[in-house]
């Protein structure tokens, strides 16, 4: 996995070459423009990574996982298979960062003890489910199905939260963002019909405002969908509810204020922001010792997150 000690510093980009942005490496490829593309003429040779100017990927995405036993590979291939979509490969990759993040608290039983450390809430006994995938249904989490057939008319296009955390008293959605903002819109506006209507015309019961407002006008569309389909699964479940939006510290610092005008919270609906930042203060304080420890932190003071239209290398976290 390359990162910042890794990687330049600054590449020189110009109007049909990119620099491999690999230290030392004397290799350039063709400037790819629009999509990503994973083809020959972008990869460098000596590094097998495709590049762009803001990024690069690697050909094969388990150089950019941290944990990668048989255990492990065995469970992220089953996740595979239900996952919507997947750039885990990619440098700047969102679903990369939560999987070896989340990986890291679930195979050193630290998920309860990051609960009350930085949501508040105490669970004994929880289920961790990625992507929708799990791991004691062995499948897609039943819940998640009937969210989406109360909500959506596209399964395909179905609501799918980074992570699902199922304790006894709570159920909790995490939405992360890394590269990305919370700025999202459906793909048609005649999907708004069902949203309004399903659960019993939930939409009007855990928001302020009408669908356009929320999803179109304002871009939340997103987190609307994880809001209204969470808080009829935990209802249905009888668990208080929590919608997480993970983000980095220079990032979407006001989306509490702003998503909050829109929702109705109660006791048992709470919508909470908190960034990698403090993830990584959380476990780097924790009295828990073990490789895995070093190996995590090392990952985030490593971290990269592409390059900027100068070239320059951008720094993933604002840590010391």
């Amino acid at each position: 996995m390359f990162g910042r000690e890794e990687l330049e510093e600054r590449i020189q980009i110009t109007e049909t070459t990119v620099e491999c942005p690999v230290k030392n490496c004397d290799k350039k490829v063709e400037r790819q423009k629009g999509v990503f593309k994973r083809e020959e003429k972008f990869k460098c040779p000596k590094h097998n990574i495709y590049i762009s100017p803001s990024t690069f990927e690697y050909e094969n995405e388990l150089r950019n996982l941290l944990w990668k036993d048989k255990t492990d590979l065995d469970f992220f291939n089953k996740i595979k298979k239900v996952k919507r979509e997947s750039r885990i490969a990619r440098d700047n990759s969102e679903d990369a960062l939560t999987w070896n993040v989340f990986r890291f608290l679930e195979r050193n039983k630290l998920l309860c003890e990051f609960l009350q450390n930085l949501i508040h809430i105490c669970e004994d006994k929880i289920e961790i489910i990625y992507w929708s995938y799990s791991q004691s249904q062995e499948s897609v989490w039943d819940m998640s199905n009937r969210g989406r057939e109360e909500f959506e008319l596209v399964h395909s296009k179905g609501s799918e939260p980074d992570v699902i955390i199922l304790g006894d008293k709570n159920l909790i959605f995490i939405e992360a963002k890394f590269c990305a903002n919370n700025e999202t819109i459906p793909y048609k506006l005649y999907v708004e019909d069902k949203y309004v209507s399903g659960g019993n015309g939930r939409w009007n019961k855990v928001f302020r405002c009408d669908f356009k407002t929320v999803a179109a006008e304002n871009k939340k569309y997103e987190l609307s969908r994880f809001w209204l389909i969470g808080s009829w699964i935990a209802k249905q479940l009888h668990r208080n509810f929590y919608l997480i939006n993970i983000t980095l510290s220079k990032r979407g610092e006001n989306i509490e204020e702003i998503f909050k005008k829109h929702i109705v919270e109660n006791n048992s609906r709470i919508f909470k922001r908190i960034t990698w930042e403090q993830i990584y203060g959380y476990i780097s304080n924790s009295n828990f010792s073990a490789d895995d420890k070093k190996i995590i932190i090392r990952y985030f003071k490593n971290k990269s997150m592409g390059y900027d239209s100068n070239g320059i290398l951008q720094h993933a976290f604002s840590i010391s």
